[in-house]
């Protein structure tokens, strides 16, 4: 919740949700958040540059392919990406240029268990999934002995 009022504080207009909703006597003890669309941020806010956990997001316009590349790369984190687009070449190019561990394209959180996951730059530590999770629990070692 800081973040979501962060986000007013540093000038987004919330066009849904921003706060906890209402759950009725046995649930109000919970932790619930309202998902929130924010906009009319600026690019260097902390809600836009930093991983927010939660179910929120910031919209903003762009014009070309290379802008939204640059403008989603402009950060120091980079564990995951969504891409929405019926163009099957833009998505693979797009994709390719995210510094993410994963890009989802036209889905959000499918992925098959035998892959890698993780993050890029300073989201996370490693990776989980298929052989590549093993790595993570092991310390190799070489031993060279000549005969």
């Amino acid at each position: 919740l800081s973040y979501y009022r962060l986000a007013v504080e540093e000038g987004a207009t919330v066009v849904i949700g921003g706060g906890v909703p209402e759950m009725g006597a046995e649930l109000n003890a919970g932790a619930w958040v309202e998902p929130t669309i924010w906009t009319g941020l600026a690019d260097d806010a902390r809600v836009v540059k930093e991983e927010v956990f939660g179910p929120c997001c910031h919209i903003r316009p762009f014009d070309t392919e290379e802008e939204v590349i640059e403008l989603a790369n402009d950060t120091k984190y980079g564990l995951s990406a969504a891409i929405w687009t019926e163009n099957s070449a833009r998505a693979s190019r797009v994709a390719e240029a995210m510094d993410v561990g994963i890009a989802w394209v036209n889905s959000w959180f499918l992925r098959d268990l035998r892959t890698a996951f993780g993050g890029a730059k300073e989201s996370g530590i490693g990776r989980e999934g298929g052989v590549h999770g093993l790595e993570f629990y092991t310390e190799l070692k070489n031993v060279c002995i000549k005969l």
